[in-house]
């Protein structure tokens, strides 16, 4: 059931439009997917993440490896029924998390020794461990697991990593078996080096996946070297498969990445910084537990129509926070994923009409980036 329809590419960049195709439905790209790491959006509903226009939602291996354990899952009958979603959902392969352990964690050609940062105890997974887990929450896009490599690093230490996510990656491939029902990415890895980028980017594609994800950027490097890595790695991948750019959140990242013809993208950035009380609005980020707004009856942001916005003031949110009340939280994570996905109908929308860098200035203009 999987399809990647490309549909239009930019006039005045590499931004592109397209269409995926799964089994529980379609996703209009460039699209940005909200996470719910353990089989939830935080503070959200399946419900209100339909209403503020949510198309595919990503979870995480690891946490739910750990808990509730893939037991739990299969005998509820799969991922989707477990947390009531029936949209598509991605898997990521864990390999970020574990590989964040750093300390407690040992890397072997097998696979990954690492202690739970729950309890401790003694924990291992491969490639095929990675790939059985998925199998079982029966997700529609699951990622192959591979090396998160930190940042900076050596070419040494890259190239190294990098070829054994290629080798790993096919292990993967050959293990996989929901072919049918669920698409298997590969991860494009290489670090900050171009040359490592391009052999990881060409390698992978010869294993021909059914999409590609680029991993190893965001990671704390500059914008600008992550951009110029990206533009530089997309032109080795092909067209008709779908580019899915691991862990950009931020407006100007995701701008940035459709403009480099990244077709999909996700992070933690809008629901963690809501719950911490930032909102993201077309002026810039406010920080909405400070002083100034709390007799600031206007709406977070007067071109947003989402629930919050249509229903709640800066004061009332303000008085939430500082009251340590959930909804606060709530409403602000409302906002800042409305917000994105609104964000990126709107890129669609520019690609669409052959305005998307003019799109781009504009928003640029308004929010406050250079």
């Amino acid at each position: 059931m999987f399809k990647f329809e490309l549909l239009k590419t930019s006039k005045d960049s590499k931004a592109r439009l397209g269409k995926i195709t799964t089994n529980h439905g379609e996703i209009e790209t460039p699209i940005f997917m909200p996470v719910g790491t353990r089989a939830t959006v935080k503070t959200m509903t399946p419900e209100e993440l339909k209403d503020i226009g949510a198309q595919i939602i990503l979870s995480n291996t690891y946490h739910l490896f750990l808990r509730p354990g893939t037991e739990i899952i299969e005998k509820a009958g799969g991922l989707h029924k477990f947390m009531n979603w029936d949209k598509p959902i991605l898997t990521d392969s864990g390999g970020f998390q574990v590989f964040s352990l750093s300390d407690n964690r040992k890397i072997t050609e097998e696979g990954v020794h690492f202690r739970s940062h729950i309890d401790g105890s003694k924990m291992f997974i491969s490639p095929e461990k990675s790939i059985d887990i998925q199998n079982i929450l029966g997700s529609d896009i699951i990622m192959a697991f591979d090396e998160c490599a930190p940042y900076p690093a050596s070419h040494e230490y890259i190239d190294h990593s990098m070829r054994r996510t290629l080798r790993w990656a096919e292990r993967c491939k050959n293990h996989h078996k929901n072919v049918d029902n669920q698409t298997l990415f590969g991860i494009i890895q290489g670090g900050m080096y171009k040359d490592l980028r391009e052999i990881s980017a060409k390698e992978m594609v010869d294993m021909d996946f059914k999409g590609y994800s680029i991993g190893g950027l965001s990671v704390g490097e500059p914008i600008d070297l992550m951009t110029e890595i990206l533009d530089y790695t997309t032109d080795f991948m092909p067209e008709n498969k779908p580019r899915y750019l691991m862990g950009v959140g931020s407006p100007d990242y995701l701008f940035e990445a459709v403009e480099r013809g990244v077709d999909m993208a996700d992070c933690v950035l809008p629901t963690r910084i809501a719950r911490n009380g930032t909102v993201l609005t077309h002026q810039g980020r406010i920080p909405i537990k400070n002083a100034i707004y709390k007799d600031d009856f206007s709406r977070l942001d007067d071109e947003c129509d989402c629930y919050t916005c249509r229903n709640y003031s800066k004061a009332y949110i303000r008085h939430l926070f500082n009251v340590d009340e959930i909804l606060g939280m709530r409403l602000a994570t409302i906002h800042n994923l409305y917000f994105l996905i609104d964000m990126m109908k709107n890129i669609r929308e520019s690609i669409k009409g052959d305005y998307f860098l003019e799109y781009k200035k504009d928003f640029y203009k308004k929010y406050g980036y250079k």
